[in-house]
């Protein structure tokens, strides 16, 4: 049954709420195995545009790679694909990104960062190796194609991981790599914002509509304010200082993309305080604009809203995505949570369109 909460009719500014999560015909369970736990997700579309491959951890955020791929857009998956031995031994969730048109790229974080390379949309894979003298946590967060072969990639630290031995600090810092050869080789990390009053994490990549702005949407992990953006309109070489997102974006691991009507779909763990969606997967509908310092909330004109796309049963361990647009209008969204009562996490997707979204909120 489909619940939707007018909550911007009641509240000023605050997105129309729509829940998803009775709604099984959209949901896919991509892998699932009883007893053990299967964590955090990625994705990438491949090239022929309905291709789409997943990577998950046997465990929480630690744990050999799980791959799987579907050649239908995500209504089928594949039985679990042979993976190079080195990924049996990844420290922490893996992120998995396009590096030119059939070249992809799968890192590993925690100290050293390591990569896997793919050249031939990801039938085949390299093994595991380190990309520099330096490590991260959730590395990387986020990748930004600037052009040419250039990417900029970003990962945060508090002390333990940048070097080997390090420390837990009450410090959060925000780093940058970039490449200018496809992946092939990193330059070494500069920092790029560093603070404890709020602990800025897990950037996630938004490029604006015109092409001349980034946005890395971050985690706010000691839970005293919203989740925050830093914006870039030299092409990654400079950040603004942060500021805080709407309310309704305030969460974890924000993963974006566009829907083919230029609005824009972020999917994230909500941990807005107090929402009664806390600890549950959702995703936010809006516009680039709303990401910008003073930005109002469904500015463009058109609804803001933000939809629960599934009920996490076990607090908040849940939302760490993968998200596809389809030619078709199609977002595939994928991620790992306890969907089931008194079971270990697995991994679903949850299909939907934002026109399907404007109807049933017309209802």
């Amino acid at each position: 049954m489909l619940t939707f909460l007018l909550a911007a009719a009641l509240v000023a500014d605050q997105p129309i709420q729509i829940d998803l999560n009775g709604d099984h015909g959209r949901q896919v369970i991509v892998d699932r195995e009883p007893g053990v736990y299967l964590g955090h997700v990625s994705t990438v579309l491949l090239a022929d545009r309905k291709s789409i491959l997943a990577v998950y951890p046997q465990g929480h955020g630690t744990g050999p790679i799980v791959m799987k791929r579907s050649d239908d857009a995500g209504l089928t998956w594949s039985e679990r694909l042979p993976t190079p031995a080195s990924w049996a031994t990844s420290k922490e969730t893996p992120t998995l990104f396009r590096m030119g048109t059939e070249s992809l790229i799968l890192f590993s974080g925690l100290h050293p960062i390591r990569a896997a390379r793919s050249s031939d949309d990801g039938r085949t894979w390299s093994e595991l190796e380190p990309i520099g003298d330096f490590g991260g946590i959730v590395a990387m967060g986020g990748v930004a194609d600037l052009g040419g072969g250039r990417f900029a990639t970003f990962f945060h630290d508090d002390g333990r991981f940048l070097h080997a031995d390090g420390e837990a600090t009450d410090t959060f810092t925000l780093y940058q790599t970039n490449s200018d050869d496809a992946g092939a080789t990193w330059s070494p990390t500069r920092e790029i914002w560093s603070g404890s009053d709020v602990h800025l994490c897990e950037p996630g990549v938004v490029v604006s509509p015109d092409g001349g702005t980034l946005a890395l949407l971050l985690r706010e992990n000691r839970r005293v304010k919203r989740s925050h953006a830093m914006l870039s309109r030299d092409g990654a070489a400079t950040w603004s200082d942060p500021h805080e997102l709407p309310n309704a974006l305030t969460g974890d691991r924000h993963i974006a993309a566009y829907a083919r009507d230029g609005r824009l779909v972020v999917t994230f763990r909500c941990m807005a305080p107090g929402d009664p969606w806390r600890g549950d997967w959702v995703a936010w509908v809006g516009a680039w604009d709303d990401l910008t310092p003073g930005g109002a909330e469904g500015g463009s004109g058109e609804p803001t809203y933000l939809v629960r796309l599934k009920d996490n049963l076990a607090g908040a361990d849940c939302g760490y995505a993968g998200l596809e647009a389809l030619p078709d209008g199609t977002l595939v969204a994928t991620t790992y949570g306890a969907w089931s009562e008194g079971e270990q996490p697995f991994i679903l997707s949850v299909r939907f369109t934002v026109r399907e979204l404007d109807g049933l909120a017309a209802r």
